[in-house]
């Protein structure tokens, strides 16, 4: 079964548009939306007596409009601001805020004391909105961050992009953030996911023909996907038929971000994992992993080019350092032919042309990276994650997996997808070590670099995830995960 989809702003218009035409009547949908923001309202708040409902003039205004009408007809106390010289823009709006008010409803404006409540529902802006707010608007966002009440903000958090995840200086932050047709590939990643809180989708009654687009879409992955790609293995299996991993890394005083990579490559079921490191980090890998097959860089060429013959697959870069040993390494294993993940030192020394990536290579920037591969700033990569992983991808004809909140994969093609997987605790040095030997392992047990990219993400995010519950998030170790991705990489046992 194929995964399911995150939406773009272009792909829910287009739905939309063909449902209100399917639906006869353009307003069904605005009523269906504020009908779905009630009962979850009923549903997450049942005690609430007051709210407070912040329209703007459009779409998103209306759906707002609809649900302080029906918050109305049940007896609660409702309170609706409107924004300063914004009349409604559309008619559906026009109809919503007139409905309310022909009820008995009043409106306040944005400069009014915003009374205490129960809850507070941000109907302000919705998927159309590109720019930072600023002004009035931008002092009402913050305004409402200050009240004590929970947010419930409708399809969007007011101030965040919903194609990119970008957020301005001013952005409401929700307890819950309501979705309306489908789920968006922006609120996923990013600064979003400050801002959205909980999410939740009501698809309003539409069915699978009305969500299809033309559209690009983003796969979206989550826990459940594993089993695609780690099926059982066949019962005469043999090390030699699960791949041999070479991990290349660990300059002077960096030695464990070589050992955690092999580790999570013998984790995630690579048959043999053999190491090039420095000859002084060689006994202290050997004692913590003694199931590695460990060679110092003093072996001698022909021993070491002999590891680059038997290997199906090398991951490079993970304590690597930027002197004349790591450069001489990169330089022979791009030029090996085989499937490489270039990782942490090895992407900067990419960076800086000391060696060209491969078509078959991985490449696993964080955000600094990311921007070094670009030649830009971290925050040109993180206003648009999408569009710099596509951009890293098409640059070095490769597959990209761009970490951080809502990890990113693209390939050169254009395609992309995202990890709804993975937490804070997870932002601490070596994190990115393990994902790399991942990665490595899956590409030397035959999995293509796209598959073994979206598949080492996901599993050593979801990983992460059952690390983090089993003691929290602060103080968690990337060896921490060893255990769970064993666990994980076998989704059939547990």
């Amino acid at each position: 079964m194929s995964p399911a989809v995150l939406l773009t702003s272009d792909a829910l218009r287009e739905i939309e548009q063909r449902a209100a035409v399917r639906l006869g009547d353009p307003f069904e949908l605005m009523r269906r939306a504020g009908r779905a923001a009630w009962q979850v309202v009923l549903e997450h708040w049942p005690q609430a007596q007051s709210l407070l409902v912040v329209c703007g003039p459009g779409n998103n205004g209306g759906d707002g409009y609809v649900l302080a009408t029906l918050a109305r007809a049940s007896d609660r106390e409702v309170s609706v601001v409107c924004l300063p010289d914004h009349e409604p823009r559309t008619a559906e709006c026009r109809r919503a805020r007139h409905e309310y008010i022909e009820a008995g409803g009043e409106l306040l404006g944005a400069e009014a004391p915003l009374p205490p409540v129960d809850v507070v529902v941000d109907a302000l802006f919705g998927i159309g909105l590109t720019r930072e707010l600023t002004g009035p608007v931008a002092e009402l966002v913050e305004r409402i961050n200050r009240q004590s009440a929970p947010v419930l903000a409708l399809d969007v958090p007011s101030g965040v992009v919903a194609d990119t995840g970008a957020a301005g200086s001013a952005a409401v932050v929700a307890a819950l953030t309501l979705e309306f047709i489908a789920a968006k590939a922006g609120l996923r990643t990013g600064a979003a996911r400050d801002f959205t809180g909980r999410l939740q989708v009501a698809e309003l009654g539409l069915g699978e023909s009305d969500l299809r687009s033309a559209q690009a879409d983003v796969a979206w992955l989550r826990a459940q996907e594993l089993a695609h790609w780690l099926q059982p293995r066949r019962r005469d299996s043999h090390k030699g038929r699960n791949g041999r991993l070479l991990c290349i890394g660990g300059d002077h005083g960096h030695g464990g971000a070589i050992m955690l990579a092999a580790e999570a490559a013998l984790r995630t079921g690579s048959g043999l994992v053999d190491v090039v490191t420095r000859d002084a980090h060689v006994g202290p890998l050997l004692t913590r992993l003694p199931e590695a097959m460990v060679h110092g860089d003093g072996a001698g060429r022909t021993v070491l080019d002999a590891l680059i013959g038997r290997a199906t697959a090398i991951v490079i870069g993970p304590g690597l350092g930027q002197d004349d040993w790591g450069r001489q390494w990169l330089r022979a294993i791009v030029a090996s032919g085989l499937p490489i993940v270039l990782d942490a030192d090895a992407l900067n020394l990419i960076a800086a042309d000391v060696a060209s990536v491969p078509a078959s290579a991985v490449l696993t920037p964080h955000p600094g990276e990311a921007a070094r591969l670009l030649q830009t700033a971290i925050t040109d990569v993180q206003h648009d994650r999408f569009a710099a992983a596509r951009a890293i991808a098409s640059r070095y004809q490769s597959v990209v997996v761009l970490k951080g909140a809502g990890t990113i994969i693209a390939d050169s093609s254009g395609d992309a997808s995202l990890i709804d997987a993975g937490n804070p605790g997870m932002a601490v040095g070596g994190m990115g070590d393990v994902l790399a030997g991942v990665i490595g392992a899956l590409l030397a047990q035959g999995l293509p670099p796209g598959d073994a990219a979206v598949c080492g993400a996901l599993l050593h995010s979801v990983a992460g995830d059952s690390a983090a519950a089993d003691g929290g998030e602060r103080g968690l170790l990337p060896s921490d995960l060893m255990r769970w991705l064993r666990c994980h990489a076998n989704p059939g046992a547990r």
